[in-house]
């Protein structure tokens, strides 16, 4: 569903604006994150359900009344010719560029769901796709490995209630929301995607580095704050990926982001489970309780890597 969402938002929003766009979108969605957070501190276990299921029940009747179908960005691309050259999505080359500086042809429209062979092709014939599905690949396999990481650790080695960890949570939850609705729309127009992703996998490293050498109770709560940063990883190469795709090609594009984060949401607990368990046993080679998430930040080091070669399509045409 948040592929697809994504796909409606780059659909009515000019490429210029989109970063932006996808950030209030992922901050509303960690809003209701917290909201949901909250309320099931209130609510006994059976309403706790009942009440989740009403909320999806609204939102489905919500999207029937009042969310239109797009028309597959074509208002957009009807609307760019009276638009600045730059502010031109990379898929749409101007008339008035030179031959040299013309993008190489995106995928031609698609009518029916696409097949494996058509992802692959998304993947294998644009160099912006192929690093952002390397640095998605890897933050979430780093996120995914705290997540999975984070509570054993904490109640190892501070002794954290489950309280204390759904505190931290509301933090990370808070943190984020603030960010993304409110930081991230102010600096994305004048920062970029390239430079906003690049400082937002650095926060999500030290995020991840600063649990894994907690000294006090205190410090994964100071860790919580880079949060703030990290959070603008996702909406950025969303956005970055959104300008690499032409019309009709939204909902594919976004899609096979969401299915190379989900198979490292599958990949990461079968390592950072077992690599928590051991580093947290007596029986771990040297003690280093937080090696695993400091693995997580390692992953995410990876992903940082890629993102400093990557460059935003409006900038940078792909080679290949």
């Amino acid at each position: 569903m948040s592929c697809l969402s994504l796909a409606y938002v780059a659909d009515k929003v000019p490429p210029s604006r989109r970063a932006a766009a996808f950030g209030v979108f992922s901050g509303v969605c960690v809003a209701g994150f917290v909201a949901g957070t909250v309320a099931a501190r209130f609510l006994t276990v059976p309403s706790t359900f009942q009440v989740a299921a009403v909320s999806a029940v609204a939102a489905a009747v919500y999207m029937r009344a009042f969310v239109q179908e797009t028309d597959g960005g074509a208002s957009l691309l009807r609307a760019a010719g009276d638009e600045e050259e730059n502010s031109h999505p990379l898929c749409v080359p101007s008339c008035s560029s030179s031959s040299e500086d013309v993008a190489p042809p995106t995928l031609p429209p698609l009518r029916k769901a696409a097949s494996l062979s058509e992802m692959a092709a998304l993947l294998t014939t644009s160099s912006t796709f192929s690093r952002a599905a390397l640095v998605t690949f890897f933050h979430t396999l780093g996120e995914t490995g705290l997540q999975t990481a984070l509570l054993y650790y904490l109640k190892a080695q501070f002794h954290y209630t489950k309280n204390q960890y759904a505190n931290l949570l509301l933090v990370i939850g808070i943190a984020g929301s603030l960010s993304q609705l409110v930081i991230m729309p102010m600096l994305a127009p004048k920062l970029g995607e390239q430079k906003l992703l690049i400082i937002a996998l650095l926060g999500s490293c030290m995020h991840c580095v600063l649990y894994s050498i907690a000294w006090s109770p205190w410090v994964p709560y100071l860790g919580a704050s880079f949060f703030i940063i990290g959070m603008s990883v996702n909406p950025c190469i969303r956005s970055i990926v959104s300008k690499r795709a032409g019309p009709f090609e939204q909902g594919m594009a976004q899609g096979c982001l969401t299915g190379i984060s989900s198979t490292a949401n599958v990949i990461s607990p079968i390592v950072f489970t077992p690599l928590t368990a051991w580093f947290l046993s007596e029986t771990a080679p040297f003690n280093f309780k937080g090696f695993s998430l400091a693995c997580a930040g390692f992953a995410m080091l990876i992903a940082l890597a890629v993102s400093i070669n990557m460059r935003p399509a409006e900038l940078q045409p792909d080679s290949k």
